[in-house]
């Protein structure tokens, strides 16, 4: 018998050349057997009993499936996806993140809505649909605000927008794209955030520094060094993924000043990269431990 069938099956949605790929089947060495799947190889057939498979069905072959990538697609496409993934829960497959929290926080609107909802301080938020409505909030929030697509990580396609002139043709364009428009009073910083990555109830802190940017994403430059959580970063962290029941996330918190925080969104495909050579801590490893121990629970 094959001495891998003896362990747990992971399928590990991921680009071909993904790092975290590799990095999850490092981890996974004497833990688990580990495949990579490609999200555009997802497709389901409804009969008798619905099978959900990419080269393989999936029910069968797999004990769990970490989402490691959210690749761009259509509204079509992400929502058969998130469909998917769904399907593969009813059928006894683990999925982490389970798909209906990955849909609430990859929308920025629909995840800071419900943050706020629930008590969480957040940056004033307009969300809107016309240039004329978006020129409205840019006159009450300004002088100064961040505009953010619904959909995106890694610092992908913000802008700081400060000029009146400048709003009337991103607002314009962004209508005539048929985007939403979704704008943040800008929140003045001392030049760093604080990304605390969360599983379970585990979390490490990491301090992004940027000199010369207001934007703060690792992959435009910032540096990164190690960063004890403060007790009340911690107790909302634990509290906002419990809120959005994620299994990991990686939250986004940045200091007002005065010795708060603003709680600027959940992600729930967070890299670790960084965070891992900043604080020493194989991250990819954890996550090996703690999907591995949530199969054997069931």
């Amino acid at each position: 018998m094959d001495p891998r069938t003896q362990l747990p099956r992971i399928g590990i949605l991921a680009n071909e050349d993904s790092w975290y790929f590799q990095d999850l089947q490092c981890a996974a060495s004497g833990k688990a057997h580990v495949e990579r799947l490609e999200f555009s190889a997802l497709q389901s057939r409804i009969g008798v009993v619905e099978s959900i498979s990419t080269d393989a069905l999936l029910s069968e072959n797999f004990d769990a499936v970490i989402v490691r990538t959210m690749p761009p697609g259509s509204l079509e496409q992400v929502v058969f996806r998130m469909d998917a993934l769904a399907g593969l829960e009813r059928q006894g497959v683990l999925v982490i993140n389970p798909p209906k929290s990955m849909e609430l926080a990859i929308d920025k609107y629909l995840s800071l809505s419900k943050l706020s909802s629930a008590g969480f301080r957040v940056p004033q938020t307009h969300v809107c649909q016309t240039w004329q409505d978006a020129m409205v909030a840019f006159e009450e929030m300004g002088p100064s605000v961040v505009v953010k697509p619904i959909f995106g990580g890694e610092g992908r396609g913000i802008m700081r927008v400060e000029d009146a002139d400048l709003a009337h043709r991103v607002f314009k364009t962004l209508q005539q794209m048929g985007q939403i428009i979704y704008l943040q009073k800008f929140v003045p910083h001392p030049g760093y955030d604080l990304r605390v990555m969360v599983l379970g109830d585990t979390m490490w802190g990491m301090r992004r520094t940027s000199a010369d940017s207001w934007r703060t994403n690792l992959s435009r430059g910032a540096h990164a060094t190690p960063e004890t959580v403060p007790a009340e970063v911690a107790e909302v962290a634990l509290a906002a993924v419990k809120t959005l029941d994620l299994a990991i996330a990686g939250l986004d918190f940045l200091p007002d000043g005065e010795g708060g925080w603003y709680l600027l969104e959940a992600n729930a495909v967070p890299g670790w990269k960084g965070l891992s050579a900043a604080c020493d801590v194989d991250i990819a490893s954890k996550l090996m431990d703690y999907v591995v121990a949530k199969i054997a629970e069931r």
